[in-house]
């Protein structure tokens, strides 16, 4: 089967959806099929060899972050080109609501499409408002996908019509074993990977929290990875704490999972705007003991606690008394790492692309290639 997928996120910019897209398109070339990813990226970027770029992208702010989207002539007539060329069996568009190249490709072809909606959010006045000007490129779609009853919510609320539920993937053999960080010393750590400077990730919920454990446990450290500003992370870090604090910025896929083997628990402090959570299964493939916020994607994944601790999102003395009664019980980590690595493989791609190709072949019954429609929009 030939298979085209979009992208709407700058592709060299760590997010979950670039890396949702990155490990289908390599699983589905596992099972043989060919497959063309288009995504927004600099001319001269590092692609994979599946990948091509529509252009630059621009940050625009999106569902409580700031996303590097494409949207534009450039990207369109990219788009077109690449659909005119691929002669693909099935388009597969990721967040075609979002304004980048999923709704580019929605509007510039025809013939058997499938949607995936990764995003959660409350009601929205813009998307609302927007939803006329959407329904004439969603209404294209044939074969729908929520990666989350949170995005499957959204899509319902927001646009209508429904979707099949397929969960994010995650490859649990590439985190299953590492080394710690190199130099990474004993004695207890808690972990922390996401976007360092945005809110809904949770890090400033985590700091006050180890300013509160920090003084009562003078071995413990905190490890921060993640793209954001490492300077100020640190400032926010009383002084007499920050020697105890390492943050590491953007790091490599090999250094990732590396930081995931080296934290006594690994804590997840979002306080909402997630419809998954693939931090949590690749933190849940290395098996790390995990600490999460309750908001409902997280409870799902961690199958309410059983998987991993929870606690009650945004709270900071919960937060730090959770933490360390994790710290204070070897055992009890171990169980939750036990039932961590079990959970998981319930989303391993070897078992998660399978149930989307089942989505191509519904809609391609029958169906001629996706072709070039005669106009946009």
């Amino acid at each position: 089967m030939r298979i085209g997928i979009v992208c709407p996120y700058t592709w060299n910019v760590p997010g979950g959806v670039q890396q949702h897209i990155r490990d289908l398109a390599e699983a589905l070339i596992g099972f043989g099929h060919h497959v063309s990813v288009i995504t927004p990226a600099d001319d001269d970027a590092d692609l994979p060899p599946y990948a091509v770029s529509a252009g630059r992208a621009v940050p625009v702010p999106y569902n409580g972050s700031v996303a590097r989207l494409a949207f534009g002539f450039l990207s369109a007539s990219r788009v077109r080109r690449w659909i005119h060329e691929g002669r693909f069996d099935v388009l597969h568009v990721h967040e075609p609501a979002a304004p980048s190249l999923g709704l580019l490709a929605c509007w510039a072809a025809d013939g058997p499409i499938v949607g995936t909606f990764h995003a959660s959010y409350e009601r929205s006045r813009v998307l609302s408002a927007t939803a006329p000007i959407l329904r004439s490129a969603l209404e294209k779609i044939t074969g729908r996908i929520a990666v989350s009853e949170a995005a499957r919510t959204t899509l319902v609320e927001h646009l209508g019509g429904d979707a099949v539920l397929i969960p994010n993937g995650v490859a649990t053999a590439r985190y299953a074993s590492a080394e710690p960080l190199p130099g990474w010393p004993g004695g207890g750590a808690l972990g922390f990977l996401g976007r360092m400077d945005e809110p809904r990730k949770g890090l400033q919920v985590l700091l006050r929290a180890f300013e509160i454990l920090g003084r009562e446990r003078p071995e413990l450290r905190l490890l921060v990875a993640g793209p954001g500003d490492t300077a100020d992370v640190l400032a926010r870090v009383p002084a007499e704490l920050r020697s105890r604090v390492v943050v590491l910025g953007l790091v490599s896929e090999e250094d990732k999972v590396r930081a995931y083997h080296s934290v006594d628990v690994f804590v997840a402090p979002n306080i909402g705007g997630e419809s998954f959570g693939i931090v949590l299964t690749e933190a849940m493939s290395a098996g790390a003991p995990i600490l999460a916020s309750d908001i409902e994607a997280f409870d799902r994944v961690l199958r309410g606690g059983r998987a991993g601790a929870l606690f009650p999102a945004g709270d900071v003395g919960a937060l730090a008394a959770a933490a360390g009664a994790l710290l204070d019980d070897p055992a009890r980590r171990a169980r939750l790492s036990a039932e961590a690595r079990a959970a998981v493989r319930a989303y391993d791609w070897s078992s998660v692309a399978r149930d989307v190709v089942r989505v191509y072949e519904t809609v391609t019954v029958d169906a001629g290639v996706v072709i070039a429609a005669d106009r946009e929009g």
